[in-house]
């Protein structure tokens, strides 16, 4: 008969799915600090088993440290693996061979955003009814623990927002083009030539990536189920510099935020959720996050706002948080499936159905940029429509033409308001003769 303390005893068998850039980072810093990682968990963890469809890539990273087989499925169905790390990315087959892992009883590891945002409410509702867990917090921000924060350390607040630099390719181009004045496409291409973007660098920068962690976030935030498809999504493909430089003469910084907020003040109640470049107050610690790094800032109204700041990518940052996933489901193998941390922060029969707003019914302030010809009363009727809108200005800023110039620049700060009002305004004015460029509109969030 085996005992609960010869079970302790016994090594935690890991089968990992994928050995990439991410998949050998786990394995080293696992072996690396095998004992320290021991004494933590209670039992050894052990990766015995990897499949790689590349198995010379996997056996050169493993040696003779577990077995390499080319077949995920082989991982699977091994009863001596207890817990299964998929890191293979994507919505496909990724899906397959996670539910297929749950459905074999196995504990799942997994950094796949991506996968979480679009299936999670499946995936966790499976893991659920077979008694097993899915651990995710590499799926945002990569060696960042904002999971763990969200779920546990903040679980007395209620929490008002969460705004979050969360893709390190955006805020490597944003800074760049600030420090430097460049435009986009001119950071773009050194940001690949130094590996900080993608050759196909599409899901970064159009806010996907960003977008996919905002709405993980936003689910554990405010107990919903995750919402990818309502999510409202912008890149930062359509910025110039002289947008980033208007906005320092203001005392703002341009980032690429994910948004998600509780709204209490539209019928039934709202969480809005939201991926775009924002206008920030320079002197917000966020505002001066550079680089590749990541940055979350939680609003609880307990704690008040807190920030989490780290890197938000690479091999090893995003090995940490894999292998504090394992560490997690190690000390609760033997617990009880009802006790465990939920999969979204809050039990499963206590989830809401609380609306994501369209994002015509968002409330923020802006930053217009109008290419305007440079003519007496064209500024009187601008400020004028947005009057009509009910939109207030906060700060107006004209560029002085040079000499025999034509044309000008209008910026201007608004106070709140709704966007769909916002948006009516932006086509009164579009419409009009004296103005000669599509206006360019970036939201604004004070954060404070």
């Amino acid at each position: 008969m085996t005992t609960q303390r010869d079970a302790a005893a016994k090594p935690i068998q890991v089968g990992l799915l994928g050995i990439g850039t991410v998949g050998s980072g786990t394995f080293n810093v696992l072996q690396r600090n095998q004992e320290e990682i021991r004494r933590r968990a209670g039992r050894e963890i052990r990766i015995s088993m990897v499949a790689d469809l590349d198995t010379a890539r996997a056996q050169a990273v493993v040696g003779d440290a577990a077995q390499v087989v080319a077949d995920a499925r082989a991982v699977i169905v091994n009863p001596q693996i207890d817990i299964v790390i998929e890191l293979i990315g994507g919505y496909g087959i990724a899906r397959t061979l996670v539910m297929e892992a749950i459905r074999a009883g196995k504990h799942v590891v997994t950094a796949n955003k991506a996968l979480l945002a679009v299936h999670g409410t499946e995936i966790f509702a499976a893991a659920r009814d077979k008694g097993v867990v899915v651990a995710f917090e590499a799926a945002v921000a990569g060696g960042i623990p904002i999971i763990k924060a969200l779920r546990e350390g903040l679980t007395a607040n209620r929490i008002e927002w969460i705004a979050g630099i969360i893709n390190g390719t955006t805020n490597f181009i944003l800074s760049e083009m600030r420090a430097k004045g460049l435009d986009f496409d001119v950071v773009l291409k050194e940001a690949q030539r130094l590996g900080y973007a993608e050759a196909d660098p599409t899901f970064d920068i159009e806010g996907v990536d960003a977008a996919h962690k905002a709405t993980i976030m936003s689910a554990i935030a405010f107990g919903t189920p995750v919402q990818f498809a309502k999510a409202h999504v912008e890149g930062i493909t359509q910025l110039n510099a002289a947008d980033i430089r208007y906005a320092e003469q203001l005392g703002y910084r341009i980032k690429l935020l994910g948004i998600t907020k509780r709204r209490n003040d539209v019928k039934g109640g709202g969480i809005e959720l939201r991926v775009h470049p924002t206008l920030i107050p320079a002197k917000r610690l966020i505002a001066n996050v550079e680089g590749a790094m990541n940055a979350v800032l939680v609003q609880g109204d307990a704690v008040g706002a807190t920030l989490y700041y780290g890197k938000g990518a690479g091999s090893e940052p995003t090995a940490s948080a894999v292998i504090a996933d394992l560490v997690d489901i190690t000390r609760l193998h033997s617990a009880d499936p009802d006790h465990r941390v939920p999969h979204l922060a809050f039990q499963h029969d206590a989830m809401q159905d609380t609306p994501i707003l369209p994002i015509g019914d968002v409330v923020t302030s802006f930053y217009l940029r109008l290419q305007v010809a440079d003519q007496a009363g064209v500024l009187a009727r601008i400020t004028g429509i947005l009057a009509e809108h009910d939109i207030s200005i906060d700060a107006l800023l004209q560029r002085e033409s040079a000499e025999g110039e034509a044309q000008t620049d209008v910026i201007i700060l608004t106070h709140d308001t709704v966007e769909g009002r916002m948006n009516q305004a932006i086509t009164q004015m579009q419409a009009l003769p004296t103005v000669l460029a599509p206006i360019v509109r970036i939201r604004k969030e004070e954060l404070s």
